[in-house]
């Protein structure tokens, strides 16, 4: 199935359901807090195996109590497509169970 960039509207409209995340440029972001650097660590391998079934990987950055997510699509020249959006609803449904805030 070829994925296609949507527009800023269809974007905004569905971050509505999705708290914390933003647009960044061209690119989905969202920082989740947690209560210590193991919760942290343990999202990202949770994120990993995510993407990996989803076969769409993000850019993560991982620091003490802190993980930041990064998305676009690049085969569409980096822009936002509803693989983002469904990266995002994924990692929203499982980051409660890490202790993120």
């Amino acid at each position: 199935m070829a994925v296609a960039p949507l527009s800023h509207t269809e974007v905004e409209e569905r971050l509505s359901a999705l708290p914390g995340w933003r647009v960044d440029g061209d690119h989905l972001t969202r920082t989740y807090a947690f209560p210590g650097h193991p919760q942290a660590a343990a999202m990202v391998v949770h994120v990993a195996q995510v993407q990996e079934e989803l076969n769409h990987h993000a850019d993560l950055l991982l620091s003490y109590d802190r993980l930041t997510v990064t998305v676009n699509t690049h085969s569409v020249g980096g822009k936002i497509t509803e693989l983002d959006l469904t990266l995002a609803g994924r990692l929203a449904e499982i980051a409660p169970g890490h202790g993120a805030r």
